[in-house]
């Protein structure tokens, strides 16, 4: 058995030099740091995700490891916690790579009274903290994104086209894939690796198919206030102007529900109590969600998760 740490003493006190800077960072603005609880009686619905469960002794229903503690923050936010952040431990079924391990670190904040636009600019600023003499960061359309490094217009290209340019681009797949499954796998494979080499890039305006937990923006074609932050090749950070109406999040569980039947995925609940806080209020709000582990590789020039995690699933 391969008992030793895949990291070394000095990734391991850059991780810990990093968080210690990043909580510092949140407590000069006020940003409460909070924890919800790692296990729900419900399940992230999102297709491309999968949810571990787990059984507890005397309970027959199945409790479900979080994927982002996302949920639970929404609750507080609809209680009236103000501004919150979180670094926590997520996990999901079947990642495991060169980067992705089932079990990592997420840090994921809330600021009340902000949009995508001012989020990003407080993302830089972390950024900038964090990592000292990083560049100000790009900010490119998922359009022109997908135009300029894989030759396809998301908006108008049909299941046909978007086919074609995943396999002129050599990606393997198994079955029929969806446009949106085409493009998830053209940006992982063929946009994201070529964004953020010189400085943090943001892509915008998601497609509105693509909008999972973000409100909508007015305009042809339809967006969502939707971003991704790459940095050297990797993604980073996936953030909302976060969507406020119960009514419409439900209609999109019920849509990822019946995506996941017809793909034949596992199905659990959905988070009843968000939808509920939904209902309550949620204060007009961004929240961003960013992988730490993969932020301590890049900054200390790793070329896998394992070399700034203690242990992976390979030797837990």
């Amino acid at each position: 058995m391969n008992w030793k740490p895949t990291a070394t003493r000095d990734a391991l006190e850059a991780r810990a030099r990093l968080l210690t800077r990043a909580r510092r960072f949140f407590a000069e603005r006020g940003i409460l740091e909070v924890e919800t609880p790692v296990l729900s009686s419900a399940a992230v619905s999102d297709p491309q995700l999968e949810s571990l469960s787990t059984r507890i002794k005397g309970l027959r229903q199945n409790f479900y490891l979080q994927t982002s503690p996302e949920y639970a923050m929404k609750r507080l936010l609809a209680s009236g916690s103000g501004d919150i952040f979180q670094i926590c431990k997520v996990f999901r079924d079947g990642e495991r790579g060169t980067w992705h391990n089932p079990e990592f670190t997420m840090l994921e904040w809330y600021r009340v009274g902000f949009d995508e636009r001012a989020l990003m600019r407080e993302i830089e600023e972390l950024l900038q903290t964090l990592l000292p003499g990083t560049y100000a960061a790009e900010r490119l359309s998922y359009a022109d994104a997908m135009q300029f490094y894989a030759g396809v217009d998301p908006f108008v290209a049909s299941a046909d086209e978007l086919k074609a340019a995943v396999e002129k681009n050599e990606i393997n797949y198994h079955g029929q894939l969806e446009r949106d499954a085409l493009l998830d796998l053209l940006m992982g494979f063929v946009v994201g690796p070529k964004l953020g080499l010189e400085r943090p890039t943001f892509i915008c305006d998601y497609p509105a198919s693509q909008a999972a937990l973000a409100r909508l923006k007015p305009g042809s074609p339809e967006v969502a206030a939707r971003f991704e932050l790459y940095l050297g090749g990797v993604e980073l950070a996936n953030g909302f102007h976060e969507l406020g109406d119960a009514r419409e999040q439900r209609a999109r569980f019920d849509q990822d529900v019946r995506t996941r039947a017809r793909r034949a995925q596992a199905r659990a609940p959905i988070d009843e109590n968000l939808l509920a806080a939904l209902g309550s209020g949620l204060p007009d709000c961004a929240g961003v969600a960013l992988g730490v582990d993969r932020l301590i590789a890049v900054a200390f020039k790793a070329t896998r998760l394992s070399q700034v995690m203690s242990f992976t699933i390979d030797n837990a």
